[in-house]
């Protein structure tokens, strides 16, 4: 399937919004045609940037903004009004492998490990969360840190592994 470019011709191949995709009223989704959804559900009066993929069972509050370029994997539950930076990246697996012994693996060879990010956090742009972590209520992870452990509510985060550096106002 391709889009129709500015002048009428063929362009880029669109990405799909999938059928079975759960949006809440007045969800905006910046670009439509450059993001990849599928079984998912989003919540209202979210915002949705551009390249952005959200995969099956994700569950995405309402008034949250998912910035451009970030990947929310099986696995990952965000609850309401939490912002996601541009580029962030979770993760849902703790020993990926493409194959063993020789045999590709397939989704029923592996557990998915949840992540929860609770009301009100802020993860900024870059950030990498690993799977099996709690971000707490109203949580600031700073730009570019590597949260490998759970992050307490109203906390700040920064760096690789993120550690503690302060609380957070308001």
């Amino acid at each position: 399937m391709a889009g129709i470019g500015p002048d009428g011709t063929a362009g880029m191949p669109l990405m799909p919004i999938a059928a079975d995709v759960k949006l809440g009223p007045d969800v905006v989704i910046h670009h439509a045609d450059l993001v990849n959804l599928y079984g998912c559900s989003i919540g209202a009066q979210t915002t949705i940037g551009p390249f952005v993929e959200i995969q099956r069972d994700v569950k995405v509050g309402s008034s949250c903004k998912i910035s451009s370029h970030s990947f929310l994997c099986e696995g990952v539950t965000i609850e309401d009004e939490v912002f996601v930076g541009h580029g962030v990246i979770f993760m849902n697996d703790r020993d990926p492998r493409a194959a063993i012994d020789g045999r590709l693996l397939r989704s029923k060879d592996w557990v998915v490990t949840p992540t929860l990010v609770k009301k009100g956090a802020a993860i900024g742009s870059g950030a990498l969360i690993m799977c099996g972590v709690t971000i707490g209520a109203g949580a600031l992870v700073g730009a570019g840190a590597v949260v490998t452990r759970d992050v307490a509510s109203a906390t700040v985060v920064t760096g690789v592994p993120a550690r503690f550096i302060g609380m957070r106002d308001g």
